[in-house]
């Protein structure tokens, strides 16, 4: 698997629209990105990683995460073998362990000991027929535990929502063997207040999950920084925002913080399709 570079993170391209969203992955691997990441909040995840790997021919696809509450260890090793057969090694699982709001939202109780049921998941795929190799499989790391995790039975950490000193933190604890695989907001405008509107759209939902909340405590960050939709100081932590040269210099940041691919999540009002933004973009990410 391609898994150097830069690439997308995009929910357009697992729940948009099917036609576009197969269109787009594959100006998206012609632009040169390398991979192209969608998340899993529920639904037919399955179909839509299916339809991107039958719209593109080299890229990497990846979950950014697959939600272990939502499927079982067995489906998604034989999906992964099948779209193998299929596609080649394209396929990269990452798995998540999700947030409990969002989970028992749906599911009372059923969020319990996260650690504990990413390594049962873990056992479900090795065991499973045929086995879902650590090698193709990468885990939602952001604590100590987890990240920990990452190292030792999988082929590394899918940090989100990060800034480039956790991505310090993750290659520290994986180690330099393993792969740091760092998602990052990006807004394309030099505007400070539409970036940081943007920003701040984006974020409002993630920081009242006590897992993300955790983390950026975790990296110096305190109640004053999470009121009001976040301080100024947060979003321009989370959120790169500039011309094409700053983003890219931001992106470089987690490069040289240890991660051996950035995926770029573009903020932007053209809804779940910023086509104009990801062709602009990519002269810049994709040289890095």
């Amino acid at each position: 698997m391609n898994l150097s570079g830069t690439g997308i993170w995009s929910p357009g391209l697992r729940y948009g629209d099917a036609a576009e969203a197969a269109d787009a992955a594959g100006e998206l691997e012609a632009l040169g990105y390398t991979a192209l990441w969608v998340p899993d909040v529920g639904g037919n995840l399955f179909e839509a990683l299916e339809r991107l790997l039958q719209s593109t021919r080299s890229a990497t696809v990846a979950t950014g995460i697959l939600n272990l509450w939502m499927h079982t260890a067995q489906e998604t090793a034989a999906f992964h073998a099948r779209m193998t057969a299929q596609h080649g090694p394209r396929f990269l699982v990452g798995i998540g362990v999700s947030h409990q709001p969002l989970i028992d939202m749906k599911n009372p109780g059923l969020y319990k000991k996260p650690l504990s049921a990413m390594a049962s998941y873990l056992d479900g795929l090795d065991s499973a027929d045929p086995p879902l190799s650590s090698d193709d499989r990468v885990l939602a790391a952001l604590g100590p535990k987890m990240l920990e995790l990452a190292r030792e039975r999988a082929a590394g950490a899918h940090p989100y929502n990060v800034t480039p000193e956790h991505t310090r933190v993750a290659r520290e604890a994986v180690g330099p063997d393993k792969l740091v695989l760092t998602e990052l907001a990006v807004a394309l405008t030099t505007d400070a207040a539409a970036g940081r509107a943007l920003g701040r759209q984006h974020l409002e939902h993630y920081l009242t999950l006590p897992n993300y909340a955790n983390n950026l405590r975790r990296l110096g960050f305190g109640d004053e920084d999470f009121s009001d939709g976040g301080s100024d100081r947060l979003v321009d932590a989370l959120v790169a925002w500039g011309d094409e040269g700053t983003i890219a210099g931001r992106v470089r940041e987690h490069r040289d913080a240890g991660a051996d691919h950035v995926c770029a999540q573009v903020l932007s009002e053209d809804g779940m399709f910023p086509r104009r933004d990801w062709r602009a973009l990519a002269p810049a990410l994709t040289a890095i």
